[in-house]
């Protein structure tokens, strides 16, 4: 039976513009014509600034997540994916904790349930844009200024729900947000590897003679390999400044702040390590039953649930942190409020314009800037780096968990799959029940294996620091590897026509 929240959705999802599924096949050129072009849209709109705002006034609430959620300040990308993934929480939350029955094996109550997020993905869109406005996110705006930076966030949030829409039903490759994702953090990769346009204040002690009260700036860019090469440069006398040559072994930390050879390092590692969790997995060998000799196997990645539920993760972290400060900013300014201080301190950073966490539970929930910020701050940081990680791993291990019964992986989904395209299990009868019990002996420990370890590996690489966040450069190398994947089935479909795209995905 419908739940009666989803029933009360329903109005509003019948009034929803809606993407209509492709009905015919959309062919590997058609697909990437359609995922560049969104791409390009949300590049625009994310370098398209807010009319009716001073990006230099007010307060930046989102500083923390921006990279994760694929959001930029004072555009129209503002509030990025956040209404999303925000909305996708909330209804794996009320599912998961039977709060909304479903039945996914059900068509019509699984359209329901995807257009009822879709119907809360706008009433987020619609509730952050207020907040940020009522929040003084962009200072005191007139009733004017007030009713046009609405207008322009609300239409981007339903500009971006269609794309990602658009994307997910086929008519692109993978999904609106993992793509949103995987430039922005790519983008703030490769800036931070090469951006030499801004230049490094900090300098190793003695640096030109220059004293700890008064240290002599290197001025060699902030990207990690510019100022290598930068450095490299004057070693050999090139481009003719009075500056001195700094020793090698300070670009392997340096100031903590800016990147680093060791966040270089970082990175790499965690693309290592995700290429080689993606790459471990558990074969079911499979059998087509009208000709008995043809074998597959069917895959169980060790990471069943892909980056699902890191993304989940952040997104709670996000939500926290925001309403958190708006809570702060409008209710306990001087911190003053017990109750509401455990929620979080906030002290606002005049030079950024960012709400820094100083103490409740956004400061823990805050991605670390790298363990040497950490270190600094003595014993607060270890318990910081414990709660973080603690926090990270039951959340991912608890969205993986959930994830598998309700986005259609679930053993009785995978069965009814198999038997539908005419495969079966060699020694065991062809019944979906049968061939769900023995599925069920692997999926959900997988599952939960695998959340838990990818919450390990993002809670490290947030700890150790990256040319990015952690946990981004963690969902870009993994989205990266899937398009990877999806790119070659695409194109093996494409060539091997109907009989080979039946096997896609059991190999």
């Amino acid at each position: 039976m419908t739940s009666t929240f989803l029933r009360a959705l329903s109005p509003f999802v019948r009034i929803m513009p809606e993407v209509k599924a492709p009905d015919r096949e959309v062919s590997f050129r058609e697909k990437f014509v359609w995922t560049a072009l969104v791409l390009i849209i949300f590049l625009i709109m994310s370098h398209m600034p807010l009319y009716g705002v001073d990006p230099g006034v007010g307060t930046d609430y989102l500083w923390a997540m921006r990279v994760i959620l694929a959001s930029t300040r004072g555009t129209l990308m503002e509030l990025g994916i956040g209404p999303i993934v925000t909305a996708g929480l909330v209804m794996q939350l009320l599912s998961g904790s039977k709060i909304i029955n479903v039945d996914f094996g059900d068509p019509e109550d699984r359209a329901l349930f995807t257009g009822g997020q879709k119907v809360i993905a706008l009433f987020m869109t619609a509730f952050q844009a207020i907040a940020y406005i009522f929040g003084q996110a962009y200072g005191d705006l007139g009733p004017t200024e007030i009713v046009l930076v609405f207008a322009q966030l609300f239409m981007s949030g339903i500009i971006v729900i269609l794309m990602d829409e658009l994307v997910q039903k086929g008519w692109g490759l993978g999904s609106g947000v993992s793509l949103f994702i995987m430039t922005n953090v790519a983008g703030q990769v490769m800036y931070n590897m090469l951006n030499f346009i801004d230049l490094e204040a900090a300098s190793p002690l003695g640096y030109m003679d220059g004293t700890e009260a008064t240290p002599i700036p290197t001025n060699l860019p902030k990207g990690i390999i510019a100022a290598l090469v930068g450095n490299m440069m004057r070693a050999f006398g090139i481009g003719g400044g009075t500056d001195e040559v700094v020793e090698l072994g300070w670009f392997l930390v340096r100031n903590g702040y800016d990147p680093s050879i060791l966040s270089l390092i970082v990175t790499f590692i965690i693309f290592g390590a995700v290429i080689w969790l993606e790459s471990v997995r558990v074969e079911i060998p499979l059998q087509y039953a009208k000709y008995r000799g043809m074998k597959a196997r069917y895959p169980i990645k060790l990471l069943y649930t892909s980056n699902i539920p890191v993304i989940l993760a952040q997104a709670l972290y996000a939500n926290i942190l925001f309403f958190g400060q708006i809570i702060a900013g409008a209710f306990n300014p001087d911190n003053n409020n017990p109750f509401l201080s455990l929620i979080g301190e906030f002290t606002r950073e005049e030079s950024s314009g960012r709400m820094i966490a100083t103490g409740g539970l956004a400061k823990y929930i805050t991605p670390p800037q790298g363990v040497f910020r950490l270190i600094e701050e003595g014993m607060e940081g270890w318990v910081h780096i414990f709660i973080y990680a603690s926090l990270m791993v039951l959340l991912c291990w608890g969205f993986s968990k959930i994830w598998v019964d309700i986005s259609g992986i679930a053993p009785r989904d995978v069965s009814r799959q198999l038997l539908n395209s005419g495969y079966i299990i060699p020694g065991f009868r062809t019944s979906e029940k049968v061939l769900e019990r023995l599925l069920e002996r692997y999926i959900p420990i997988v599952a939960g294996l695998g959340g838990f370890l990818i919450g390990i590996l993002a809670a490290t690489a947030d700890i150790m620091g990256a040319l990015a966040s952690g946990t981004g450069i963690l969902l870009m190398v993994s989205i990266i590897k899937q398009y990877y994947e999806q790119i070659a089935k695409e194109q093996l479909a494409g060539m091997g026509g109907e009989g080979v795209s039946g096997l896609l995905g059991i190999l």
